[in-house]
């Protein structure tokens, strides 16, 4: 989930930057610090949005740079359990796929895949065996997050697409198409029922 944070922090400002404006040089410090920046309690950071206000700057004695006690807000993705997660596979592997969530990417076992027997073939793609479902590298999916894992510097994530409504954009809308087509099938076989039994009644 996306979340717009404000953050308060001392930011060590590098001798390189010394020649900027103050409000300059933080800006671009910040935003080299937080590129690919994740931590568990903030998530991982997209960009530093801009920079709300510096206090005065502190040198500490056999440090050249100088600090800053700064306010400044960011964009950060977080992780959530059960959250419905979009994305495109950009590996797929014998044990799952890997699905790129845009900030970071997910995991999807084999066995989460779809709802079926799934096998890995030699040309990277898994494939169900009674549906013949197959899913390969590039397919747009929906997913939801079941495991997070903070070992590392970025966290695990477990997804799963065996449950309604989830797994490859062309599933979903075939799924779709055929729930329509079954209730439609369903409404003129009730209509029929209807109309036979009002016949048989109107007979003497």
């Amino acid at each position: 989930m996306f979340y717009l944070t404000e953050v308060e922090d001392y930011v060590r400002v590098e001798p390189k930057l010394f020649g900027l404006p103050t409000l300059e040089a933080v800006d671009k410090q910040l935003r080299e610090s937080y590129a690919n920046y994740y931590d568990k309690e903030l998530g991982k950071v997209v960009v530093v949005i801009d920079v709300l206000g510096v206090g005065d700057g502190v040198i500490i004695p056999g440090d050249g740079a100088a600090y800053y006690n700064t306010k400044f807000r960011l964009l950060a993705w977080k992780p959530e359990m059960n959250e419905l997660v979009y994305g495109s596979i950009s590996e797929i592997a014998s044990f799952g796929a890997f699905i790129n969530l845009g900030v970071m990417r997910g995991m999807i076992h084999i066995s989460q895949t779809m709802e079926d027997y799934v096998s890995f073939s030699k040309t990277n793609t898994l494939t169900g065996k009674s549906t013949k479902c197959v899913l390969k590298q590039g397919d747009l999916c929906t997913a939801r997050i079941v495991a997070i894992s903070h070992k590392g510097d970025e966290p695990k994530i477990g997804l799963t697409m065996r449950q309604p409504g989830l797994g490859k954009i062309e599933w979903i809308k075939e799924d779709a198409v055929k729930r329509e087509t079954d209730a439609k099938k369903a409404i003129a076989a009730e209509a029929k029922t209807v109309k036979s039994k009002a016949g048989k009644g109107g007979k003497k």
